[in-house]
């Protein structure tokens, strides 16, 4: 049994996880729990084990040094709690780590014996992977579930995916038949720009989970950042006539895909989005500053 000693029992609770490693293109997802774990100032209060988890040979530990001291941080999975007030206060349990070397069923039972523990009742797992999609259009975050009555209440897609995953996969389905409602939102890369970071597509999942979650969630600078980041990228494309005419075969594709969903329900969402921001509210009545980037 986990027993959790200074942590305060938990509003609403909501898991938010993301892992570094195969299911992270672009540090997206480990980026998007970071700025959430920052800008709400969380407080870890659990570490996994490194030892039973990772292979320190793939996942070096570090030396630094700290007034002289020398220290060590070994590579783990941290959990945090954020406090997020307001009219209709909900807190947040942040999981974030590297993806594990070895005994995976272990490492879910784990995470999950922690949200049993603080009553989560959402788990949202967070990923990215390198797709043909271009970096001039907003990027595609697709909210996965492997739980009809959930993809049907939550207007989720319900996985058919078959083959190789990842941690993200192998918690979301540890989460499905331990009884706990999961989902797990993925933000395609552009993979001829897949060096981290990528706020673009950071920025696309934090909104993407407070449309799910009802939210408000705090951007500071990630607009900004994801603005000069298609700035830099443009300028690169625009030297290389070559990688300038894939982009707008890409660009091409998608539009011709995807104008029939230019309407309806992407723009309501959208507009949700910014009457959030305009308002400040802290959960998704109404509110908010500029729809997404």
């Amino acid at each position: 049994m986990i027993e959790l000693e200074g942590v305060p029992e938990l509003v609403d609770p909501v898991m938010v996880a993301a892992f570094e490693g195969w299911n992270d293109a672009g540090d997206a997802a480990s980026a998007a729990v970071a700025h959430l774990d920052k800008e709400w100032k969380g407080e870890v209060f659990a570490a996994l084990d490194a030892e039973d988890y990772y292979d320190f040979q793939v996942n070096r530990p570090t030396v630094w040094l700290d007034d002289g001291v020398r220290k060590i941080t070994w590579p783990t999975t941290r959990l945090s709690v954020v406090r997020v007030g307001g009219d209709k206060p909900r807190d947040l349990v942040l999981v974030r780590g590297i993806e594990p070397s070895m005994r995976w069923r272990s490492f879910c039972n784990e995470i999950l014996g922690f949200a049993h523990e603080l009553g989560v009742e959402l788990v949202v797992i967070m990923g990215a992977l390198l797709g043909d999609t271009p970096h001039t259009r907003p990027v595609p975050v697709s909210g996965v579930t492997s739980d009809a009555d959930l993809a049907r209440t939550m207007d989720l897609e319900e996985t058919k995916y078959e083959g190789p995953t990842g941690i993200v996969g192998i918690l979301q389905e540890a989460c499905t038949h331990a009884g706990v409602p999961a989902v797990s939102l993925w933000a395609a890369v552009p993979h001829y720009v897949s060096q981290p970071p990528n706020p673009k597509a950071t920025l696309a999942l934090l909104n993407r989970l407070e449309d799910l979650i009802g939210l408000r969630i705090p951007l500071g600078e990630l607009a900004e950042d994801a603005r000069a980041w298609q700035l830099g990228v443009d300028q690169l494309a625009a030297e290389d006539s070559e990688v300038a005419e894939y982009v707008q075969s890409l660009e091409e594709a998608r539009d011709t895909a995807e104008l029939p969903e230019a309407s309806g329900e992407a723009i309501a969402r959208e507009f949700e989005r910014y009457l959030r921001r305009r308002d400040g509210g802290g959960h998704a009545t109404e509110g908010g500053e500029g729809a997404a980037y």
